[in-house]
């Protein structure tokens, strides 16, 4: 077996993933995209949330042929961040936080409510951040950038 053979396959189910929840954001508005983004308390969702799919399909699509998978990784964890904050966050907590609540649908909260929701978006971030520390790219500036 290839030794790149798990992190590949890493990439390309979580760029699949990331692709396909960008197209539906286009395909499904209401539901899905700038809808959803209303709901969840987003400022401005009908400009974000066509960004960010744009984010995700493009970022997804760099993921499944390895074009600046370090980079998309970087733009999907802001993504996946955001979307932990602002929706799994307020499940851990039991009550809202900031401006974003707890989803009406939620039968547990704390916690075991919190892993229970959170589980693919806990997948997608650490697999996001396997991908981002496999791609070699460092977030700190460069000994040639500080000593400007």
């Amino acid at each position: 077996m290839p030794k790149n053979l798990p992190l590949l396959l890493i990439r390309i189910v979580v760029g699949i993933i990331f692709l396909t929840e960008g197209i539906l954001k286009f395909v499904y508005p209401g539901d899905l995209g700038s809808g959803r983004f209303a709901h969840i308390g987003l400022p401005m969702p009908h400009l974000l949330a066509p960004f960010v799919a744009g984010v995700e399909i493009a970022a997804g699509a760099a993921l499944i042929l390895n074009a600046y998978a370090g980079a998309a990784a970087v733009l999907l964890l802001c993504v996946i961040v955001t979307a932990i904050v602002t929706t799994k966050i307020p499940i851990l907590l039991g009550h809202g936080f900031g401006s974003f609540s707890v989803p009406k649908n939620t039968a547990h909260t704390g916690f075991l409510g919190f892993i229970h929701e959170a589980r693919t978006d806990l997948a997608m971030l650490f697999s996001l951040v396997a991908i981002l520390l496999d791609s070699g790219v460092s977030l700190r500036r460069s000994a040639s950038r500080q000593k400007r």
